[in-house]
């Protein structure tokens, strides 16, 4: 409850900050916009005073960001420059093209992503535009050719000074200037000279006309710096008799064109605005999606000695405005700043005091409820504290009763060895016996090898508890290691030689004395060598390392057998773990058991492994007594006979049981009916086979891969199948076959240790025809596959009987059903081609020749080529007493070649011939 309060009081809180802040930011925000300026050229002063009047405008609208590049009158240059602003995303574009033919693609494909473009100064060679801004410039050529009439007074030689010749502002201004001189046939155009607007160019290429042209009276330069170039080209010839000159732009600063006419270094200036400001104004326009001109063009006028100094002080004051405006800006900035961080200074302060306000009310809420949770926190101590005491008490009842269950197990594990002893003393004595049959010693030999290995396992158990209950104590005496483990090995000589194994014992030492409880390591020995032989293959080597290393004995048993997986090996120490070793479960004890007996020696053991190259287990004992105390050291050897006893329990499980030669059994009695046995255990797989043997062809696997191999190659009778194996279980295995053409009629016996009612079920869910849990009674098991054999032979008479009457039985599966079915129409609908055979039924049904027979024989007991002949007949036999139709037409709808073919085997099987059986 109270967690819920303090999230309602911080909701609360968050509420007042988003409503203080919102506030606070109600100020609209104005859209912002990105326009990029391509101009064609910079090192002239009329397009530095563009740039400037249009960052000038640009003051006023602090939510437009600027881009601007120039291509120093390179066109190749200006329409890569504009490829790298259309990559930034802009808003708009103004530009002033160098050249207007090259810039024309480029300034389409803006315009046509939607991007709207402005042209000043020089136009381009496309109506695909949003708007032009610039100055007339065939009206300033036409105003300067007027001009120039009537300082000529209608007569004289003028030299036209041009800019590139391909750009619009050179052609236009030409024009008018030609235009304008029409009405003064006495004022001629004596030359041309390309100065592309710079003054070095105008003054070498004007060099030589003083001389050439001595009667010139006027020179027209299109812009002041070539107009500039013309005066200075006269003045160092130092000719008394200066020609007028006429230039265009009329800008303001030191060295432009006011300068140049008031000083008279000109006689005249076309005022030739450059929009700088018109420009960036229109683009606004067009951003705001206001109402807006396309062509802008610019006022003009002639500037000479008349009015030179009106238009200089003008310009004076409108540069003395724009430092104002400067300034001011400065100032403003300024504010603006004072005027934010006082602000926020507010908003920490409004903050503070709201949290402060917050968290008092939270603080004194928090008293109030700490003082509510003192008072429960008192009261469950007190729960507690009762608790505790009862905990106490059950926990002393607990460990009583477990006590008790130690006692108990521990003494039903010596209940366990008397009755065990009891078996095989007179096992031993019957084993002797020299009168028993072959069969008699194979079975008692089973049953020796099974109580040795329960006996194995109840020591284990029992080792275990002591070791549990801290009742296991080290006797530890002096002993010859090496001895004692040749010993051991000499224990598995005769097992290694019947196996092929190569069994060493291999030490550089003569002797290696050291304290240790021989009952004790003689199990962990005895442990590790006899997994080692379950592990390793025929042929295969064991090989036992006996070395002396940094005061202690290690000892190593290395075999090349099938290795343990990197999953196992993590867990091979510990108890009841069983890891997946091929065809072998442990019980998990012995590694586990092993690793505790070298613990109490203050030893340690370990395993390295490979899957399917070897494993090596390695133990290390230390040398001397220092780490022993005295309760766990006696004075003498280790008992000979409990190792006599530690060797029959261990190697008993390895002695393989002597099979029976089997009796070559005549081919006039061979047994029809075979079984497949899927057990991993060898010995239980073998006591089947041996059982089942005289009745019927055994066939055997051990693991999921080799049971379905032998299943799908030798179609078995009847599968008895244990549920858990290596690869593929019982269960899969069972689902397989039954939803497999090929194995689906097969009945199914599992065998499983799993007894409880739902693994049962489980069993009969995957189509199981029988569920036997072991231990199981063995002439059960017998009626049980006897049943299973004698119901799938009635089944056979059942289809053989009548088949197209009895499709719907339920006695059998849907796969068999729906294989008869397939089979059945098949060969109806193919009843009158002669051709017809099994290999065509094969390719039909997609399956063998040889499960083509076994399945059909399975099912139906007959032949296959036996029942397409008896289709056949039996067909010829209604057709014969309900058609008209002739025995030879008969004949051949039934597939008969000839009808004498088809007389003589109606004959041989019904008794009497086609056309007798008609008659009748």
């Amino acid at each position: 409850m109270p967690i819920k309060r303090y999230q309602h009081y911080l909701s609360f809180l968050g509420i007042i900050l988003i409503l203080f802040f919102t506030a606070c930011t109600t100020k609209k925000k104005q859209e912002q916009f990105t326009i990029a300026f391509s101009q064609c050229v910079e090192s002239d002063l009329w397009r530095k005073t563009m740039l400037e009047e249009m960052k000038r405008e640009l003051s006023f609208h602090p939510n437009v960001t600027f881009l601007y590049k120039q291509a120093d009158g390179n066109s190749q240059k200006q329409i890569t420059q504009v490829k790298e602003l259309l990559s930034k995303n802009i808003d708009l574009l103004i530009i002033s093209p160098n050249e207007a033919d090259p810039l024309t693609p480029i300034v389409e494909e803006t315009y046509k992503q939607n991007i709207p473009v402005i042209v000043v100064d020089r136009k381009i060679s496309t109506p695909l535009y949003s708007a032009y801004v610039g100055g007339d410039n065939y009206e300033v050529g036409k105003m300067a050719g007027q001009y120039a009439a009537q300082l000529l007074n209608g007569q004289g030689n003028i030299i036209e000074v041009t800019g590139l010749p391909k750009s619009s502002p050179a052609i236009e201004r030409h024009n008018g200037f030609v235009d304008a001189l029409k009405n003064y046939p006495s004022v001629k155009i004596v030359k041309q000279v390309n100065g592309e607007w710079l003054k070095e160019k105008a003054q070498s290429k004007l060099a030589a006309i003083p001389g050439q042209y001595p009667g010139v009276n006027l020179f027209f330069a299109q812009n002041d710096r070539m107009a500039l170039g013309t005066y200075e080209v006269f003045k160092a010839k130092g000719m008394a008799t200066k020609p007028k000159i006429i230039g265009v732009d009329g800008l303001p600063g030191k060295g432009a064109g006011l300068d140049l006419v008031s000083g008279k270094v000109i006689t005249a200036t076309m005022l030739y605005p450059t929009g700088g400001e018109e420009a960036i104004r229109t683009a606004l326009k067009i951003l705001n999606k206001e109402k807006f001109e396309k062509q802008n063009l610019l006022q003009t006028t002639v500037i000479d000695f008349t009015n030179v100094r009106i238009m200089q002080l003008q310009a004076a004051k409108v540069a003395s405005q724009q430092q104002q405006i400067e300034r001011q800006q400065t100032l403003i900035t300024e504010q603006v700043r004072i005027y934010n961080n006082q602000r926020t200074l507010l908003y920490i302060m409004v903050l503070s005091l709201a949290l402060a306000i917050i968290l008092g009310g939270l603080a004194f809420y928090s008293l109030r409820e700490n003082r509510k949770i003192n008072k429960q926190l008192l009261f469950q101590n007190l729960e507690i504290s009762d608790q505790k005491a009862q905990l106490e008490i059950m926990s002393a009842k607990a460990q009583a009763a477990n006590e008790a269950k130690v006692n108990f197990f521990t003494n039903i594990s010596h209940e366990f060895r008397t009755p065990l002893t009891l078996i095989l003393g007179p096992l031993e004595e019957l084993l002797t016996n020299t009168k028993n049959s072959y069969t008699t010693n194979q079975s008692l030999s089973l049953v020796q090898k099974n109580v040795m290995r329960l006996l194995r396992l109840v020591n284990q158990l029992m080792d275990f508890r002591k070791i549990e209950a801290d009742k296991m104590k080290l006797k530890a005496s002096e002993n010859d290691l090496i001895t004692f483990i040749s010993e051991i090995v000499q224990s598995y000589k005769s097992i290694a030689q019947k196996r092929g194994i190569d069994l060493r014992l291999i030490t550089n030492e003569r002797q290696l004395n050291i304290w240790m409880d021989a009952t004790m390591i003689d199990k962990v020995i005895f442990n590790l060598l006899s997994n080692a032989f379950k592990f390793t293959n025929d042929n295969g080597f064991i090989h036992v390392y006996v070395t002396k290393e940094d005061n202690e004995a290690v000892v190593k048993v290395e075999d090349n057998g099938v290795g343990i997986s990197q999953n196992a090996l993590q867990h091979a120490f510990e108890i009841f773990y069983q890891g997946d070793y091929e065809n072998y479960k442990g019980s998990g004890l012995g590694l586990a058991l092993s690793k505790e007996l070298i613990q109490l020696h203050k030893g340690s053991i370990s395993v390295n492994s490979e899957k399917w190259k070897g494993t090596t287990f390695e133990f290390r004992l230390p040398l001397g007594k220092e780490h022993l105390c005295e309760e766990e050291m006696i004075e003498g050897e280790y008992n000979q006979a409990a190792l006599y006893e530690q060797e029959k329990i261990y190697t008993s499980d390895l002695q393989s049981i002597p099979v029976a030669k089997q009796e070559t059994v005549d081919v006039k009695n061979a047994k029809e009916q075979s079984i497949l046995i899927i057990e991993d255990n060898a010995d239980l797989s073998a006591f089947l086979a041996r059982k089942f043997n005289t009745e019927y062809e055994i066939l055997e696997a051990d693991n999921g891969q080799t049971a379905l191999q032998q299943a799908f190659d030798n179609i078995p009778d009847l599968i008895i199948c244990d549920v858990v194996i290596p690869g593929k279980d019982g269960m899969a295995l069972t689902n397989i076959f039954k939803n497999d053409i090929r194995t689906s009629h097969i009945p199914i016996i599992l065998l499983t240790a799993k007894s409880s009612v739902e693994q049962q079920i489980e069993g009969m869910k995957n189509r199981a025809d029988a569920y036997i849990t072991k231990p199981f009674n063995v002439h059960f098991l017998e009626q049980t596959i006897k049943s299973l054999m004698a119901n799938r032979a009635r089944l056979k008479e059942h289809f053989t009987g009548d088949l197209s009457s009895n499709l719907k039985t339920q006695t059998v599966g849907k796969l068999d059903r729906k294989f008869i079915n397939e089979f059945t129409t098949l060969v109806e609908s193919n009843i009158a081609n002669e051709d017809f055979s099994v290999d065509d039924v094969c390719k039909a049904m997609a399956i063998s020749r040889v499960q083509l027979y076994r399945k059909v024989k399975a099912l139906l007991n007959i032949n296959v080529n036996d029942y397409i002949l008896n289709t056949r007949l039996q067909k010829a036999k209604y057709l014969l007493q309900h058609e008209e139709a002739t025995v030879s037409e008969i004949a051949y709808k039934v597939g008969f070649s000839s009808p004498a073919y088809f007389s003589t085997v109606f004959k041989s099987k019904f008794g009497v011939t086609p056309k007798a059986f008609k008659e009748k």
